[in-house]
């Protein structure tokens, strides 16, 4: 079938101008994970709803990109953490493919940033403290969901969570499922977009020289 300009869907008319906000190197400072943690509280000081949601990218078994939105759970000096059903589809991607990318669409501040990097399960203890904090109701989701498998409708999702809620009802905690886990995504590249007008955006980029062994960041500005 040939291009139908009739049957087009053209949504390039809704364009709009950014503001000329502006980003410089000197805003980042030498640490592009101090610099994310500060963008993130200023996405969440500005009202955004899920500040700490991002685009997990992995790649499947076919070489084919596949992407989801997740959490952000917690960020320190290795990197990023998420946690999920480890057979899930990223979780299988992950540990068999562990390159990743991720994506912070901050739209109302005209703001992303993306971090490429190696993800790695979290060590089990870790897992169990975030855990043991979730609320009891996600807890027990956890046990419920065969996460990414096909069911039979939502009937099906609602007796297994009926199940396990009752399986739980009279435990004092909900012990962490052992196919639950955490990834540390430990980034080699952060990328911090800024829009400006014109579309002649601001991109400064953190790298790492050596992914695994260099702890230090060379930094570039890129053409928008």
């Amino acid at each position: 079938m040939g291009f139908d300009p009739a049957s087009t869907r053209d949504v390039a008319d809704w364009r709009r101008e950014y503001a000329d906000r502006g980003l410089d190197e000197g805003d980042l400072g030498d640490d592009p994970i101090r610099a994310f943690e500060r963008w993130l509280d200023e996405a969440h000081s500005a009202g955004l709803h899920e500040p700490n949601a991002m685009v997990v990218s992995t790649v499947n078994a076919s070489g084919a990109p596949t992407s989801r939105m997740v959490l952000l759970k917690t960020v320190d000096p290795r990197g990023l953490v998420f946690y999920t059903n480890l057979h899930s589809a990223k979780a299988v991607d992950l540990l068999a493919r562990p390159a990743c990318s991720l994506l912070f669409p901050w739209y109302p501040l005209e703001r992303q940033v993306r971090v490429d990097g190696t993800a790695e399960l979290v060590g089990a203890a870790e897992a169990d403290a975030y855990f043991a904090n979730r609320p009891r109701g996600s807890q027990v989701g956890a046990w419920a969901s065969p996460q990414s498998e096909p069911v039979s409708g939502r009937d099906e999702l609602d007796a297994r969570y009926a199940a396990e809620a009752a399986r739980f009802a009279d435990a004092e905690t909900v012990p962490r499922p052992p196919h639950w886990g955490g990834f540390l995504v430990r980034p080699h590249q952060i990328e911090f977009w800024q829009g400006r007008p014109g579309r002649m955006h601001d991109r400064i980029r953190f790298r790492r020289a050596h992914q695994e062994t260099d702890r230090t960041w060379a930094t570039e500005r890129l053409a928008p």
